[in-house]
């Protein structure tokens, strides 16, 4: 069966604790992409990870192996989500189905204080997949702007789609919670 795990990015700690908003993995596009991937015989799932807002990789690491990741499997990863996709990937050889990062963020700034981007990206990883995209816009901010460079430089064989004025690619952002590129990206 094929199935997906969609993986959220670091929301604020004011953002994250505020009682009107939604989780961080029921927020933006993701709860209409775990939809659209279950109508198309897609199993997608949608794990809160902990503490994202102060985000530790072994925490992160131990929600995601819960699930039986293997060639049949899709991970997509937004902000943080990416950037834990990637160490994951690089530190685990396991192979997987499609991966799409979006705006994926590496903290080249060196921001996080965790250690969670205490690793070096494998430039093999995009092998043991069925295709690894990232997902950028021109209007995104620096750091994520640089973190696709980052990968683009890093990793032969990563295919780079660029988008013109969907910013983080947040709700606020696109103006939409519907990502059909993100789908037919995974669905193809």
């Amino acid at each position: 069966m094929k199935t997906a795990i969609i993986i959220h990015g670091m929301p604020s700690k004011e953002e994250y604790l505020n009682p009107t908003n939604p989780s961080a993995s029921h927020n933006h596009w993701f709860p209409w992409l775990q939809r659209q991937l279950i109508l198309n015989g897609v199993l997608a799932q949608t794990p809160e990870m902990p503490t994202p807002y102060e985000a530790r990789y072994e925490e992160w690491c131990s929600v995601l192996e819960q699930f039986h990741i293997n060639e049949d499997t899709i991970l997509v990863g937004h902000s943080l989500g990416g950037g834990f996709l990637v160490r994951w990937l690089s530190e685990n050889k396991t192979k997987v189905g499609r991966v799409v990062l979006v705006a994926p963020w590496l903290d080249p700034n060196k921001e996080l204080t965790t250690g969670f981007f205490n690793f070096s990206i494998d430039p093999e990883l995009a092998n043991r997949t069925k295709g690894l995209t990232v997902f950028i816009s021109d209007d995104d901010d620096q750091e994520e702007l640089t973190s696709s460079e980052i990968l683009k430089n890093t990793v032969p064989g990563l295919n780079v789609k660029e988008f013109t004025g969907k910013g983080h690619f947040i709700l606020q952002h696109m103006g939409t919670n519907e990502f059909p590129e993100l789908r037919d990206a995974l669905l193809q």
